[in-house]
């Protein structure tokens, strides 16, 4: 079996059984003007991954390996938006609310779109999760056992939000999760730090992390 050098240990890699999932690398989240930025974040700190997120994308493509991208956002309606979720943090620019890019997390609009630099192509799943996990809500468990999915790669954003709470979910879910260190950020370093720790502490209580080189060099060759 091949095994890609990570952390707490290598992580044991069955390429048959294995899925890139990219977590909301959307306009909204990395671009000026967007959801983001509206909260007082350096939007900077999330558009320098777009690279090492392309490179890692690429490489499972060129592999043949399945690539699977969400985004977090809402019904035009706000059917699926608690009240608790719209009215938290108190940003100048709310979910629903008309922004720069279209209306903020809203399913359809302009800013919820994936970097187009990132983007989908024929034949890649689109996950639209209305939580922070990818799991809550969604289609996702039912794509992954069609496919006979175990282990799951992690990219995106934010690292403390949306990508540790979708390797949660799959890590409870019975799926090895391995996070690619530089194809994920936050806007608070301290944060992406601490979540990487939790992830892989008390032998890979959450999952793996792991270099994009040592990644991409594994799948390369199994």
């Amino acid at each position: 079996m091949a095994e890609i050098k990570a952390q707490p240990f290598d992580f044991p890699f069955r390429k048959q059984e294995v899925a890139l999932v990219v977590i909301d690398m959307q306009r909204d989240f990395a671009e000026p003007g967007g959801f983001g930025a509206s909260l007082g974040n350096d939007v900077g700190r999330i558009t320098r991954i777009v690279p090492d997120v392309k490179r890692l994308i690429q490489g499972f493509r060129d592999a043949g390996l399945p690539v699977i991208h969400t985004m977090e956002c809402h019904r035009p309606d706000l059917s699926d938006l608690p009240v608790a979720k719209r009215n938290r943090g108190k940003p100048s620019l709310r979910i629903g609310d008309e922004g720069p890019m279209g209306r903020i997390l809203i399913a359809g609009e302009p800013g919820t779109a994936i970097m187009p630099e990132l983007a989908p192509i024929d034949g890649e799943v689109v996950i639209e999760k209305p939580g922070k996990g990818a799991f809550y809500a969604t289609e996702l468990g039912d794509v992954l056992k069609k496919r006979g999915i175990t282990q799951l790669v992690f990219a995106g954003v934010t690292t403390e939000v949306c990508v540790q709470t979708s390797m949660r979910e799959a890590n409870d879910r019975g799926y090895e999760c391995l996070l690619c260190e530089q194809a994920t950020e936050s806007y608070f370093p301290e944060f992406k730090e601490a979540a990487i720790a939790m992830i892989r502490a008390q032998g890979a209580i959450v999952g793996w992390t792991a270099d994009i080189d040592d990644i991409l060099e594994t799948i390369s060759h199994a």
